[in-house]
């Protein structure tokens, strides 16, 4: 408990303190994911992008934090991005490759080249679909990856990412890094 409150104390801004940056993070969203609300409702929902992101930004808000959220059905284009963010000041990278997730060692690249701390995420549980998307090459270069939950995913994994985010801050990022 005194642990808990010593730490508490260290996070209050002082007196004459500056205020600690924003947290940034990048939200991408890849092929056909500008289709949501119309493209097989049955597996991924009636919830529109748009309304994905204007979810994700009041609930960033909430957290003192803001979101930029893109969508491409590009590879070049997401992995130019993807390359960008950590210039571009953001801290962290929530990211649906939508089927790029099974082809594409590029964005597996771009992602472990970014430095960011990277959360995958997908609308439906890949897991439990076509065999073909069992195996994701992004995963391997993510701190996680939420999936299943529609387009509640997206919330999730805000709120995983700036929990992370949180937490690295108080303990420090992990050694070798």
């Amino acid at each position: 408990m005194a642990e808990a409150k010593r730490r508490a104390a260290r996070l209050k801004p002082k007196v004459g303190a500056r205020k600690a940056p924003e947290r940034r993070i990048l939200v991408l969203s890849g092929p056909n994911l500008d289709r949501l609300g119309r493209r097989e409702p049955a597996i991924y929902g009636a919830t529109t992008l748009a309304e994905v992101h204007r979810t994700l930004k009041s609930g960033a808000r909430e957290r003192g934090a803001s979101v930029d959220c893109r969508q491409s059905n590009h590879e070049g284009v997401l992995i130019d991005w993807i390359g960008a963010a950590g210039d571009d000041g953001f801290s962290g990278l929530l990211f649906n490759p939508g089927a790029f997730t099974h082809t594409s060692y590029a964005l597996y690249d771009a992602v472990r080249g970014s430095g960011l701390p990277t959360i995958e995420l997908h609308l439906s549980n890949p897991a439990a679909r076509e065999a073909f998307r069992h195996r994701s090459t992004i995963a391997p270069a993510c701190v996680g990856t939420i999936a299943g939950f529609g387009a509640a995913s997206y919330t999730l994994a805000l709120a995983a990412m700036l929990d992370h985010l949180e937490n690295t801050a108080l303990v420090g990022p992990p050694a070798g890094r």
